[in-house]
């Protein structure tokens, strides 16, 4: 089969395209068929060698779309070709979901939903797992008052979206040009980059990762939630700060599922690239600026 690696650390260059033999599920585990791949930016920080790794081959990919291509011993509850969401947790792997087939958890899977094509469905996994866990993470009463910081990317996006539906009163910091999206997204108020809320929030979710700048929006003893595993800015002023970690969850996808297939959640994505052009895709990536999540599709 193909899939997508680099040998060494480096710019969108260093992307091949490479044979690899299909890998065989274990016990417990499922083979999919990739039809969709979503590229996310800590595909990017793979690629050079952010999280180490440097002398492996490592693969990228953390969302797949597809449908069940084997199962291991043990497995229960599905079948051969049923169509599939999941997240392939890990920065350094020999192989991610960049590939024509991939090999997860069983548990790390969830039905695909039924109103998305593979490509929409494929920027749900990480993007959708993440946001959830932020808002979670805020712990605050309905009603309570949240800054969603880079609210028209596609992980601020869901947050906005699953903190509204929380029933907390959502501010959206984004770009000027996106008040009318992030306002279609459930925000009750906006406030363009640069600029400061009204007054102190009740919490934050700062999935721009500013840091201290956006902890600096809370209210005394309020909820600072960050997006990024080992950087969160220094508590202050009583402010709980948490950070939210990710991680393969088939339950909590299957949730995030209903609510799209239910009209509550909407997904984005973005441009598409063959997986024959991952290298244009990463280049692409680097770019900066896609709205909706970038996807390789597989055929």
């Amino acid at each position: 089969m193909q899939a997508v690696v680099v040998d060494g650390f480096g710019g969108p260059e260093q992307i091949e395209l490479v044979q690899v033999p299909v890998p065989q599920p274990g016990a417990g585990q499922v083979r999919v068929r990739v039809r969709a791949a979503g590229l996310n930016p800590v595909d990017g920080a793979v690629r050079v060698g952010v999280f180490g790794g440097a002398g492996q081959r490592l693969g990228f990919g953390w969302d797949v779309a597809g449908e069940i291509d084997g199962l291991g011993a043990g497995v229960s509850g599905w079948a051969l070709s049923d169509p599939v969401v999941g997240l392939h947790y890990g920065p350094v792997k020999p192989l991610g979901t960049h590939a024509q087939y991939v090999v997860l958890d069983a548990s790390a899977i969830a039905a695909a939903p039924s109103s998305a094509d593979p490509v929409t469905a494929a920027a749900l996994p990480l993007s959708g797992l993440t946001a959830a866990r932020a808002v979670d993470l805020l712990g605050l009463a309905p009603g309570a008052s949240v800054l969603v910081t880079g609210a028209a990317g596609v992980v601020g996006g869901l947050a906005v979206q699953l903190a509204a539906r929380a029933g907390y009163a959502v501010t959206a910091l984004a770009g000027a040009d996106d008040e009318a999206l992030v306002r279609t997204l459930g925000a009750a108020a906006f406030v363009p980059r640069g600029s400061a809320p009204a007054g102190p929030v009740d919490g934050v979710v700062d999935a721009a990762v500013l840091g201290a700048a956006a902890l600096a929006h809370v209210r005394d003893g309020g909820v600072y939630v960050g997006l990024r595993p080992g950087d969160a800015p220094a508590a202050e002023r009583g402010v709980r700060v948490v950070v939210q970690e990710v991680a393969a969850d088939g339950e909590h996808l299957a949730r995030l599922v209903a609510l799209v297939d239910a009209g509550e959640l909407t997904l984005r994505a973005g441009e598409t690239f063959a997986l024959a052009e991952a290298a244009k895709a990463h280049a692409r990536l680097a770019e900066g600026g896609a709205r909706g999540r970038i996807v390789l599709t597989v055929s």
